[in-house]
């Protein structure tokens, strides 16, 4: 059973998650790939529906809101969000995009579209007569996502939109409108407008204790979902204390849902072109979820929920020497490595001791017996971030410089690395790796190439000790 849910022939792009009566309902773009002559999907884009009750456990509903057909203006039905009225009515608010529709600027035309339920989140009702566009200001192909929730009396609608004009990277904001009635709707004031984003996908609004989250996805130099704080809907939205990024570029468009006062933040794991760690990223991948722990200055940090850490349970042999295992690596780099092949997917966990200017330490994943060839969770102390790296990278020419991808490493986080101990958490399936440390920083990627089935643990430049480690795979 796999820690990551994919439906079978297809793709999870953008969720949209809702939580009732415990049950987390995740609805989401399903992404099949399929192309027609021209290049365009050939078969349009619906929403199908995951439950589950503690993300470890997934019951496929399949699709839920169908594409309108070839000649709708909802060919495809892209992201949105769903609420509940005092009458128990639901409203589903999704994006409507037909690429043979275009707009005045000759591009494809966005609509935000309504459809009701009154069946328990099952059957929708589509109704087009309330479907409507961008408002005099605003770019008509990009008028998308919206996120309704509600402010009192009043209910909000937030959009991923752009000026007409300004710079052309610089035009997103997130636009807002008004109701009373989730029918009409008035366009006021941008909730957010910080002329600095292309666009602000995917934007999502909530309310813990005394602070307000806006949290969006940006592609403009980092595709990565960020968040802002602020004392009130009406902002000012600020920089949180450390860190506004959720994960690496590879999670992407995390939508947030809340069950006894816990915020997940689900999103999707990038997949590659060709299946391969030099192909181009992909849009859409596998479901995948964090927990969101709160601090008192607004910042926010990321683990693995409990449940999903719980849910591997059968200890595994490795194969590393008896611990502690201390490195001194102050003249050369130095590593050992498990005697022993490790399964398809399995969880590791593991304390590390890192010394007083040490340069880096790690553990290794899908290492080959001698450690040569692996991907990479590196500590960098004086850098002050985690890195994923793998090695070696392939071989682009006949000289040794040659290698794809010319840079030291594909990802980093910003994290505190101060000498003693740190907590590192992975979880393996497959080509998916997500690692956690201290259970307060996030990244999240994959790894195609499998070299080997050993882990392993390294230091360069300094001391560094494994304290325990342990590996754990799911029944």
């Amino acid at each position: 059973m796999s820690a990551f849910f994919q439906p079978r022939h297809g793709w999870v792009g953008d969720v949209i998650p809702f939580q009732q009566d415990g049950v987390f309902h995740l609805w989401y773009l399903f992404a099949d790939r399929i192309a027609a002559d021209d290049g365009r999907p050939a078969n349009g884009m619906p929403w199908h529906l995951v439950t589950t009750s503690d993300f470890v456990t997934f019951v496929d509903h399949g699709e839920a809101v169908p594409s309108g057909g070839p000649d709708a203006e909802d060919f495809n039905v892209y992201t949105g969000s769903v609420v509940i009225d005092d009458e128990g009515t639901a409203h589903l608010f999704s994006t409507a995009q037909n690429p043979r529709r275009l707009g005045a600027d000759g591009r494809p035309l966005q609509l935000v579209a309504h459809a009701t339920s009154r069946d328990g989140l099952r059957d929708w009702t589509k109704h087009p007569e309330l479907t409507f566009g961008a408002p005099a200001g605003y770019e008509s192909g990009d008028w998308r996502d919206p996120f309704v929730f509600r402010d009192g009396d009043l209910w909000r609608m937030l959009v991923a939109a752009r000026h007409e004009d300004g710079p052309d990277r610089r035009r997103g904001t997130v636009a807002q409108l008004t109701s009373s009635d989730l029918d009409s709707w008035t366009p006021v004031e941008p909730l957010w407008d910080p002329r600095r984003y292309i666009a602000h996908e995917c934007p999502d609004v909530f309310q813990w204790g005394d602070w307000w989250y806006l949290v969006y996805s940006e592609f403009t130099d980092a595709f990565c979902t960020r968040y802002r704080i602020a004392r009130s809907p009406q902002g000012p939205w600020l920089l949180p204390p450390g860190d506004d990024q959720i994960d690496t570029r590879a999670f992407y468009a995390a939508k947030t849902v809340e069950r006894d006062s816990r915020r997940y933040f689900v999103g999707w794991i990038a997949t590659r072109e060709g299946g391969t760690d030099d192909g181009p990223w992909q849009w859409a991948g596998t479901m995948s979820t964090l927990e969101a722990d709160q601090h008192p200055d607004g910042a926010l940090t990321f683990r693995f929920p409990d449940e999903m850490l719980a849910s591997f349970e059968a200890t595994t042999d490795a194969g590393m020497p008896a611990l502690p295992a201390e490195l001194d690596a102050a003249e050369r780099y130095a590593d050992v490595i498990g005697t022993e092949d490790l399964p398809d997917a399995f969880l590791l966990t593991a304390e590390l001791e890192l010394g007083a200017g040490l340069e880096e330490a790690g553990l290794l994943i899908r290492s080959t017996a001698d450690g040569g060839e692996a991907g990479a969770i590196r500590l960098e102390p004086r850098r002050s971030r985690v890195v994923f790296d793998r090695w070696p990278r392939a071989v682009t020419g006949g000289e040794q410089w040659q290698i794809s991808g010319d840079v030291p490493f594909e990802f980093e986080r910003p994290c505190r690395l101060e000498p003693g101990r740190h907590r590192i958490e992975i979880v393996v399936d497959g080509e998916i790796v997500v690692a956690v440390l201290d259970r307060q920083v996030a990244l999240s990627t994959r790894l195609y190439r499998r070299a080997g089935e050993r882990i392993g643990f390294f230091a360069n430049g300094g001391a560094a000790e494994l304290i325990s480690l342990h590996i754990r795979t799911r029944a």
